[in-house]
Order: C-alpha cells, then structure tokens, then sequence
C-alpha cells in the first residue's frame, strides 16, 4: 500500500484534497453553515488552480494525475452546485430552466465518454479551464454576497460551448487522451495516447 502511494507526487496530493474535501463540505451543508461551506469551497477550487501550477511547474504531468484533477473538479462542481440548491433555492427555481438545458449537453458528453472510453474525459482545455474558472467564481461569489446575473449567464454560454467541444475531441479520438488543449491540437504520435504531446493546427 505504502508502494502505491509513494507513485503519487504533490500536484496528486491536492487533486486528492479535492476528493477528501467533500464529505467535510456535505457536512457543512447539511448543518447549514453557509459561510464556512463557502469558505471550504473557495479553498477547494484553489487548489484546482495550485495543483495545475505545480505540475506544469514541476513536470509532473501525467493520466493519472489528470484523472484525479478530472474527478476532484466534478465533486467540487457538484458540492458548489448542491450549496446553491440550498442556499439560494429561489435562484435556482427561477433559472431552472436554462440550468436544465445546459445540463443536457454535459449529460450527453459524459454518457458518449463512458461509452467509448469507459470513463470520464480529462482533455483540460483551454476552453475547460475558462469555464471552470467562471464557475468557480460565479458560484462563490453567490454564496458569499448573491448570484450576480450577467455572470451566470456567461458562465452557462461558455460551459454549453466547452461541452460541445468536449462532444467533437470525443468524437475525433478513439483512445482516452489526456491534456488535448483544444479541438485545434491533435497529437503528434497516435501510438501514445497517455504522453500528452499535441501539435497546435490553430
């Protein structure tokens, strides 16, 4: 066991925090404390950004460890979700509609993911990291002073575009990749689809 833990490195280990987090943040929520879930949460997503800088600093890239980012950013995603379900329920009421729409194109991505690769998708784009950043902030910044409307409009235009283009790298790429960037970067080498070496055609 010790083994296997020794193959993670300090970018991992944030990911991982991300993971940890939720039932801590599950709790909050259900105790109804909503400015320490909002403060846990804005932690949360800071170490999205901390363990991104590190392992590009470092080198420490790899599918693992954009696995584990994929899957720390969704439980965060869910959990800043499920605060704004309870803490601004008439928000969410008022826009559930779009919300709802927006939501059918990721549904589908992830389904199309599943199928073909057997699991989620870690492209990271460009694209993805606008989106997850508009996220992050709209969703905190709801949590701590209100939703801010313009923004989340924003927020759900770029999230419904990063989903369709996250649907065509599906599409392209017949084996799990990771790290892709854009719809405009196809890999160099066919025969690797772990090392993570792209060409920009932009």
């Amino acid at each position: 066991m010790q083994n296997v833990f020794k193959e993670f490195n300090i970018a991992d280990w944030f990911s991982f925090y991300r993971i940890l987090a939720l039932p801590f943040l599950v709790l909050l929520l259900a105790l109804g404390l909503r400015e320490w879930f909002a403060i846990f949460l804005l932690i949360s997503y800071s170490t999205d950004a901390i363990d991104g800088f590190l392992a590009r600093k470092l080198k420490l890239t790899s599918a693992r460890g954009s696995q584990l980012d994929s899957i720390g950013d969704q439980l965060t995603l869910l959990a800043g979700l499920a605060g704004l379900l309870i803490f601004e329920t008439e928000f969410i009421r008022a826009n559930l509609l779009i919300i709802i729409l927006a939501f059918i194109p990721y549904l589908v991505q992830l389904a199309m993911a599943f199928k073909k690769y057997g699991k989620a998708t870690a492209f990271h784009t460009y694209l993805a990291k606008v989106s997850a950043i508009l996220q992050a902030t709209f969703i905190v910044w709801a949590l701590f002073f209100g939703p801010v409307y313009w923004l989340f409009y924003f927020m759900i235009a770029v999230g419904v575009l990063e989903t369709l283009e996250e649907i065509s790298l599906i599409i392209i790429h017949d084996e799990w990749v990771s790290d892709v960037k854009s719809i405009f970067c196809l890999p160099k080498k066919s025969t690797d689809p772990d090392s993570g070496d792209y060409t920009n055609l932009a």
